[in-house]
């Protein structure tokens, strides 16, 4: 059973820098997507930023891109760890962010893709 572990979140101005963490571990496989939804009250989930790791490509919503970027780093070959660094927020970012997991690596954007998600954590932009 694959395990999640989230961390980073919280409160911030218009303007301010997040960063979120998900430490993955007990994956049996080497190919699989990892990364980030979220969820705002009303609205359907949305894939933020998602990177693979056949060969590290990053996908973006186009709502973040050049504000949010996301990397990997592994600790071992079945332990990884992604972050997802958030500059520039708006309001319109204030969330619930998910940390994703899945095993596959073919441009997978839709939730039902992934099997594992985290417990999520608020994230929310306000002055």
């Amino acid at each position: 059973q694959v395990q999640l572990v989230e961390s980073g979140g919280g409160l911030v101005q218009p303007g301010g820098s997040l960063r979120l963490s998900c430490a993955a571990s007990r994956f049996t496989l080497d190919l699989y997507t990892i990364g980030w939804f979220r969820q705002a009250p009303g609205l359907e989930r949305e894939g933020v930023s998602l990177i693979n790791s056949r060969d590290g490509s990053p996908y973006y919503a186009d709502s973040v891109k050049g504000r949010f970027t996301i990397s990997r780093e592994n600790k071992h070959r079945r332990n990884t760890t992604v972050y997802l660094q958030m500059n520039r927020l708006k309001p319109e970012d204030t969330a619930v962010y998910y940390c994703v997991f899945g095993y596959g690596t073919e441009k997978m954007r839709s939730p039902e893709e992934y099997g594992y998600w985290g417990q999520g954590t608020q994230v929310t932009v306000s002055s």
